[in-house]
């Protein structure tokens, strides 16, 4: 199944409902947009009320429209999505899934009168269906790391995907790019910030510093592959032009590209507050609120740590090359100082998409096998498909199975036999076997709608 990109059924119907007038910062990207999404609104949240919406949902689609960190009601959620499919009804615009659930979120929080909103783009940016919010309404738009994903709809190169994404830039409105892994992607953002007339910036430098008893609390010990094993957060500091000091913080959110969206993160949240927009709201932030905000930040999925006993289970939602690199360069340095030898199973799925093959994505996983002590096993399996997307499909097992074979060939890997009634369930009972008696680490990744899976399966358990 296709997706019609076009924002005209959309724009046509949102002029028939209550017009959206909160603050918003915008956010796009490829990988890293949901991570800083969760910083922003974790920060804002400490003094003022905060809407933020994320795609896709996780275990329910109240995951996905929270206000000050906590999702929506059902009740909420279901009354403003009736009115909308209503209207829709009404009107004849036959809009998306995708399309009604960003118009629901709108409405709500504009009923709410929450004092910002973190909108995060689906797909794309520039006929996204968040792209709808006025110019006026946007206080600041800003881009995470471009990469290749989605081609069929946003172009076969990183820079036509870069232009893609960068046309939520504003006119008058302050543009925030992220660092870039592709250089490209600088040139083509400039131009597309020049051309909308907006005004581009670049991240705030974070830089990582020692642990401090005084500022940070007592060290926690190091990590341990233990069932309640959880790695300590990283010890940072940075400067605001907002505040005439440094700003020391604990960042929770694991691995090393969390700095790169944490240095994303307060720059938007900079530009918020130095905005006409928020200037009365300003007083209520200080050095400490920041710090506080960043500290208190969750965003699950996203190199999640979670005991399932007897296994320490690692969910990540790595679904492309570019961030099953980042998983692969994490396990690494995770793994690395620890002894051995260590059981890692991998319990993997992967959407189907003509322009992603299963090897690039998953061949940064099983680089890990070059290290001495790691004993790689690989369980494949399926996911549940996701409500109102039936054009998301899983790779075939089979397939999964050859191209591990074609990375790996010793790899121990195990598929579910025919009929099995939870397959993920299974897959963790072959890796809880394959780790007796010894130091393991299970990795739930490929997809996040496996990881979806799994957080359903742990709330049963």
């Amino acid at each position: 199944m296709s997706i019609d990109l076009t924002l005209d059924r959309i724009q046509r119907l949102a002029s028939h409902l209550q017009p959206y007038t909160r603050p918003t910062c915008h956010i796009a990207g490829t990988n890293g947009k949901g991570s800083v999404a969760a910083l922003v609104s974790s920060i804002f949240s400490t003094a003022i009320r905060v809407g933020r919406f994320n795609s896709p949902h996780l275990v329910s689609v109240t995951d996905s429209i929270v206000i000050d960190n906590e999702p929506v009601t059902d009740e909420v959620y279901s009354t403003a999505k009736a009115d909308v499919m209503q209207a829709d009804e009404q009107h004849g615009t036959k809009l998306s899934s995708f399309e009604i659930l960003t118009l629901t979120a709108l409405l709500i929080f504009e009923r709410a009168k929450v004092d910002v909103v973190v909108l995060e783009v689906g797909l794309g940016g520039r006929l996204d269906a968040t792209n709808i919010v006025s110019d006026e309404c946007v206080l600041v738009s800003a881009l995470t790391a471009v990469d290749l994903d989605h081609q069929a709809f946003l172009g076969n190169t990183v820079e036509a995907i870069a232009a893609e994404k960068a046309a939520i830039a504003r006119s008058g409105k302050p543009f925030v790019l992220g660092n870039q892994a592709h250089p490209e992607v600088e040139n083509v953002v400039a131009n597309a910030v020049t051309n909308a007339e907006a005004t581009m910036l670049y991240a705030l430098p974070v830089f990582t510093r020692d642990w401090d008893k005084d500022v940070d609390g007592p060290e926690p010990e190091p990590f341990s592959l233990l069932v309640d094993g959880l790695p300590p957060p990283i010890p940072v500091r940075f400067s605001m032009p907002c505040f005439d000091h440094p700003v020391r913080a604990l960042l929770p959110l694991h691995g090393q590209h969390q700095l790169d969206n944490l240095a994303l993160a307060v720059s938007v949240v900079s530009a918020a507050l130095t905005s006409i927009e928020l200037a009365s709201l300003r007083s209520r932030f200080t050095d400490k609120s920041i710090a506080d905000g960043i500290r208190n930040t969750r965003w699950a999925g996203r190199l999640s740590f979670h005991a399932y006993p007897p296994l320490l289970v690692l969910a990540d939602g790595a679904h492309n090359p570019a961030s099953a690199v980042t998983l692969g360069a994490y396990l690494s340095e995770l793994l690395a100082p620890l002894p051995k030898p260590i059981s890692l199973t991998y319990i993997l799925s992967l959407s189907a998409a003509p322009q992603k093959s299963p090897i690039d994505t998953l061949a940064p996983l099983f680089a890990l096998a070059s290290q001495e002590g790691i004993d790689i096993g690989a369980a494949l399996v399926g996911f549940s498909p996701p409500e109102g997307m039936p054009w998301v499909r899983a790779v075939p097992q089979s397939e999964l199975v050859e191209t591990v074979k074609a990375l790996h060939p010793a790899v121990d890997s195990w598929s579910a036999p025919p009929d099995t009634a939870d397959e993920l369930k299974s897959a963790l009972d072959w890796a809880t076997r394959r780790h007796e008696g010894k130091a393991g680490l299970a990795v739930v990744a490929g997809s996040l709608y496996l990881v979806a899976d799994f957080y359903r399966l742990l709330e049963q358990k």
